[in-house]
Formats: structure tokens, C-alpha cells, sequence
């Protein structure tokens, strides 16, 4: 059995959707991050930078939400193109650019201080919702004129699940806020999130976590 050492609507949250919609058997670990879990010895001896996601896994400690995802469509080959399959190939292309472009500028959003220092929290601030809106326009872009099969709203991906709960935080910013982010014009990713938020994968995550029915589209913050 899966173990997720879990914070509520975290990072956690995308693993537990994928497992969900994967109907693996996990345990959900609750991390006091109230209490200091995050930068205590025992939690650092899983992940060293006490950042969340941890999964323990049949084939040892995983950490990096990234890392966790793959592994898991791969050991269980579903939510992803198979390796060797024609559609791979993008499919890891924009499962990377995703990694590496978008969760870290809103990480960025949500942490200017720590990422630059209270002097340069505004001037992050704005560098990375720029970067964001770019980002999501590639990825709403790619989606019309690709049509994979792999980001539809006919069927379920890890990336989906991804860019699901990376748009539901985006949602914590309203319309006065530096960085608010107008989602309406990405009239090709928001289709595929609502198909995902209606899955029943979907509404367990989020009843187990009070997050409401329109979990990606319209969060309930």
C-alpha cells in the first residue's frame, strides 16, 4: 500500500487525485506543519528541503511531485502514453514544461519573500505572473491546435490532474490582487478541467478534503 504524507490542498493533493483516479489502496499520513513537521529531523530525513509531497512506494521514499507522477503511471500504465508509444514523446514534453515552468512561478506567487527578500516580493511577484500567463497561453495554444488525446476532456491524464490543481491555486488570487491571472481566455484548458472535476476520482479527493465540487474551475476559497 501507498503511503502520502499529506497537508491539505497541497501538493499532496495532486498525488491523491492520480491515485484516486488510478484505484490504488494509500494511506493518507496527516503532516502537522503547525507544529514544525516540515523542518523536523525525521521529516527531513524523507525529503531534505521539508517540501510536500513525500510517497512511499513499494520500490522506496519518493519526493518531487514530478518524480511521483511519472513513476506512478509508468508502474501502473494508465493517465500517461505508455514509454515507446507515439504520443510519449509530447506527452513529456509538456508534462516537463509544467514542472519546470508553471508550479515553480507560482510557487513564486505565493513565496516572493523567500524566493527574493521582502526589497523584491513586487518586482517577483509580477516576473512570475508574467511567466504564468505566458505558460498556460503555450499550453492553451497547443491544446487547439494538437488536440492530444493525453489533455481532452475525454479522458483523464496525470498532467491534467497537474494543471487542474496549479489553476485551482491561481484561483486563491481575486480580481484586486497583483497577482490575479483571468483564466476565461484559455477556452481550450478549461474544458478538460471541468471533465476532470466531474470524475469521480475527482469529487473523492475533494470531499475527503472539503474542497467543494468545482474543485480547478471555480475553487471555493
Amino acid at each position: 500500500m501507498y503511503v502520502l504524507h499529506h497537508s491539505p490542498d497541497s501538493a499532496a493533493l495532486i498525488v491523491r487525485l492520480v491515485l484516486e483516479e488510478l484505484g490504488l489502496p494509500y494511506r493518507v499520513r496527516p503532516i502537522d506543519r503547525a507544529g514544525g513537521e516540515l523542518a523536523s529531523p525525521a521529516y527531513r530525513a524523507m525529503q531534505p528541503l521539508g517540501l510536500i509531497p513525500v510517497l512511499e512506494t513499494p520500490d522506496g521514499l519518493m519526493f518531487e511531485t514530478g518524480a511521483i507522477l511519472l513513476y506512478l503511471c509508468e508502474k501502473h500504465g494508465a493517465l500517461a502514453p505508455a514509454p515507446g508509444t507515439p504520443g510519449r514523446a509530447r506527452y513529456l514534453t509538456w508534462f516537463i514544461f509544467t514542472n519546470h515552468n508553471l508550479h515553480p512561478a507560482l510557487l513564486q506567487l505565493f513565496y516572493p519573500e523567500r524566493i527574493a527578500g521582502p526589497a523584491a516580493a513586487d518586482a517577483t511577484v509580477t516576473h512570475a505572473r508574467d511567466r504564468l500567463v505566458g505558460a498556460l497561453g503555450h499550453i492553451d495554444a497547443m491544446i487547439a491546435a494538437e488536440a492530444p488525446a493525453w489533455l481532452s476532456p475525454d479522458a483523464p491524464s496525470a498532467l491534467g490532474y497537474y494543471l487542474g490543481v496549479l489553476a485551482r491555486w491561481l484561483g486563491t488570487f481575486g480580481p484586486d490582487h497583483p497577482a490575479y491571472i483571468d483564466r476565461a481566455h484559455l477556452t481550450h484548458l478549461l474544458p478538460v478541467l471541468a471533465a476532470l472535476e466531474s470524475r469521480p476520482a475527482a469529487r473523492r479527493a475533494a470531499e475527503a478534503e472539503a474542497l467543494g465540487q468545482t474543485i480547478f474551475t471555480a475553487p471555493d476559497y
